[in-house]
């Protein structure tokens, strides 16, 4: 039993082992003085007093019961989740734990309003009073509640159900490489380029060709952009249609 108890504890996350730890405080809390017993006792010689310091677990009432049971539950989760078993709580273990450190701190809080109550008997007569070990089982309680609200932020996987498969994990893409971005930026350029000469004029024909690769150019070849030479201008006048054989006519001899 022992070793299943260390082979489970080794399996939790940190989280885990803090709810552990916080709901073993609070079993320890119970075995420290919360009480103290004053008894009054007639005899023959006159009335005496006696003091007497009673762990929380030796003073059995609705309470201390309650605060044990709540404690003892939270180990037994743990431990069911150390060993890998498929079951799943209503609003998470995290809110069930901070539930479990609010009611017995809730309790804790009532002892002090309220002690056990006392008796009396044909000779003596006793009473309870609060003692230091009561507000050890206070802070206690306070740092479960601490526990369970960092188990539910952490957001601990449980473990699946029959049939339920393991959620998978999102994808992470690539980075790019220095020579995925240097190419990334000469395409560009060469984009750019093509389209400034093709605003510059509209008319030249546009060929790709591959770029050759440097000698000390590592990265991948890009399509360079070459543009074809206009044809150039000319100022030559046209030849004028011959009218006539070639001669022109003035107005007197047209008539």
């Amino acid at each position: 039993m022992i070793g299943r108890v260390r082979r489970a504890f080794g399996v939790l996350v940190p989280e885990q082992r803090r709810v552990v730890l916080a709901a073993g405080l609070v079993l320890v809390s119970m075995l420290l003085p919360w009480y103290s017993k004053t008894t009054n006792a007639i005899t023959k010689t006159g009335l005496s007093s006696s003091h007497e310091s009673k762990m929380a677990i030796l003073v059995p009432s609705f309470v201390e019961a309650s605060i044990f049971l709540v404690s003892v539950a939270v180990l037994a989760l743990m431990f069911a989740r150390g060993e890998r078993k498929a079951f799943h709580l209503p609003f998470g273990d995290g809110i069930v734990v901070s539930a479990a450190g609010a009611w017995v701190g809730f309790l804790v809080f009532y002892r002090f309003i309220d002690q056990p109550a006392g008796g009396t008997s044909k000779n003596l007569a006793y009473s309870y009073d609060l003692s230091w070990g009561i507000f050890f089982g206070l802070i206690a309680a306070a740092f479960l509640v601490y526990a369970g609200t960092r188990l539910r932020l952490a957001h601990v996987a449980e473990p699946p159900l029959p049939g339920e498969g393991p959620t998978p994990a999102p994808a992470v893409p690539e980075a790019p490489t220095v020579l995925d971005r240097r190419a990334e930026r000469e395409a560009a350029r060469a984009e750019r380029e093509r389209r400034r000469r093709a605003a510059a004029d509209p008319d030249a024909p546009t060929t790709a060709a591959p770029r050759e690769r440097a000698p000390h150019d590592d990265g991948p070849p890009t399509a360079a952009t070459s543009i074809a030479p206009a044809a150039a201008p000319t100022t030559r006048r046209p030849a004028r249609p011959e009218i006539d054989g070639g001669r022109q006519l003035s107005f007197d001899e047209q008539e």
